[in-house]
């Protein structure tokens, strides 16, 4: 189950008692469905819970019938998609009057009357986001959205999502395949807004997946930092060792300063180890900066010696 899914069952668990915030509940569900005109009451969705919840309300709030039908959409049953309607044009007209909306109206737009203080807000927010709604999985991104079908509705969500205290810094609009789509990515006003809508399990998953990404992060950083290191590392090694080749192989080494030699023949044997190590394992022990040094006089002895480049 995708972690939308999950979220909407959740939130599809919540009771309502208060008739003003059940009122405000459904009047979400409905105002934000495919079709909420006066002969027309259609919503689809692919969370049974959700459908159901929807029925349900609907019909206990309005007195209304409503229809439900599935269908699978993906081989093996493993997903469907609910769709449940009014079917008499009337007791669709007779909800689109329930909530105080006209017929001459020319724009679909929110009627606030249907919120009756604060505290109805947040289960508004949770009836809009369950039938338009979606929120990605936060261990790949940070990203919630309402789908509306209206663009002066869209503006109204907008509006009102602004107002409450914990609204996302970010709440943009942009239009994809005709419709209206309200969205967030910030992982914290994310996270708020499913908390406000009563989603609380959704709310600790998400800080859960921003520690682990924040830990797995510091990991990677440090990691790389290391493969940065042992890799200019190696390759400084790389070097020493071919300026001692041409230093021996020149017949040199034996000229060479006894504390010059000694360090070339120590490199030589451990061409693993690094400055500090190589440095630790002299007869007279000497620090990083003097073994970079002495390193770099066998370079320069080398380069003179080839007449090129080591």
């Amino acid at each position: 189950m995708s972690f939308s899914k999950e979220t909407k069952a959740e939130l599809c668990g919540r009771e309502e008692t208060e008739k003003n915030k059940l009122h405000a509940l459904v009047y979400g569900m409905v105002l934000f469905s495919k079709q909420f005109s006066p002969e027309s009451l259609t919503f689809t969705t692919e969370s049974k819970p959700v459908a159901a919840l929807y029925s349900g309300l609907v019909s206990s709030l309005t007195g209304v019938i409503t229809e439900t039908s599935s269908r699978i959409i993906r081989r093996g049953g493993e997903q469907g998609s609910y769709t449940v309607s009014v079917p008499d044009k009337e007791e669709c007209k007779r909800v689109y009057d329930y909530f105080g909306h006209v017929d001459n109206t020319p724009s679909l737009r929110l009627n606030r009357s249907n919120i009756a203080d604060d505290d109805c807000l947040p289960c508004f927010l949770r009836g809009a986001f369950l039938v338009c709604g979606n929120v990605t999985d936060p261990g790949k991104d940070y990203h919630m959205e309402f789908v509306v079908p209206h663009m002066n509705l869209a503006n109204d969500l907008c509006r009102i999502i602004s107002e409450i205290e914990i609204a996302p810094k970010g709440i943009n609009t942009v239009c994809r395949k005709g419709n209206y789509i309200v969205y967030t990515k910030g992982s914290e006003g994310i996270a708020d807004m499913l908390a406000y809508m009563g989603a609380q399990k959704a709310y600790f998953d998400i800080l859960d997946a921003k520690i682990y990404k924040s830990v797995r992060n510091d990991a990677n950083r440090r990691t790389n930092f290391d493969m940065a290191n042992t890799k200019k590392t190696a390759n400084a090694a790389a070097r020493q060792l071919e300026a001692i080749r041409i230093i021996r192989e020149a017949g040199a080494l034996s000229g060479l300063s006894d504390d010059l030699r000694e360090l070339a023949v120590l490199r030589e044997a451990h061409p693993e180890y690094n400055l500090r190590e190589l440095g630790e394992e002299l007869s007279s022990p000497i620090s990083r900066s003097g073994v970079n040094h002495r390193l770099a006089r066998l370079i320069d002895i080398a380069v003179n010696i080839s007449g090129k480049p080591v």
